[in-house]
């Protein structure tokens, strides 16, 4: 299953909040309590963060974190993939890329394609769109490509549930 792990789901929940934040800065204390977090395993996700370079972090009693750049620069997959590394859907596509049915294998194509569209997909969603209140957000419509290579709609799982 294709899943984020907690640290991503965490360290993307705490980019929009910095993002939508009056201030534009909090501590992870506060981004902890806000979301139910565990602060101590939060701690270690916006150290990171800042380290990678999404985050400025503050001293002193105003201190905290900051975004070290605009929301709309900073995208979905490159937060996940400084937390938790590259994005793999199947063994086809590590550096070894290679299994014991590759010379035979009927799927491999089409699973590039859908691997490529989920990097591509995640690539074009900023920490701004997520941030969005706006039902009309380009995020609700981004397009998919159908396994016949036409355009659905949008992302189901993304549109706005009334």
């Amino acid at each position: 299953m294709l899943k984020l792990t907690k640290k991503a789901d965490y360290g993307l929940i705490a980019l929009k909040h910095l993002s939508i934040t009056a201030t534009g800065s909090a501590s992870a204390k506060e981004i902890a309590d806000s979301y139910s977090i565990p602060l101590p395993l939060l701690a270690k996700v916006l150290q990171k963060l800042a380290k990678q370079g999404f985050l400025r972090s503050e001293q002193g009693t105003n201190g905290g974190y900051r975004l070290a750049r605009a929301a709309a620069r900073i995208n979905a997959l490159e937060v996940i993939r400084a937390i938790d590394g590259p994005i793999i859907l199947t063994s086809c596509f590590t550096a070894h890329g290679a299994c014991g049915l590759s010379d035979r294998c009927n799927v491999r194509e089409p699973l590039r394609r859908i691997h490529e569209g989920i990097l591509g997909l995640l690539e074009s969603i900023s920490i701004a769109d997520m941030s969005s209140d706006d039902p009309d957000s380009r995020l609700y419509e981004i397009p998919i490509s159908s396994p016949a290579g036409g355009l659905t709609a949008a992302a189901p799982h993304l549109q706005e549930t009334v």
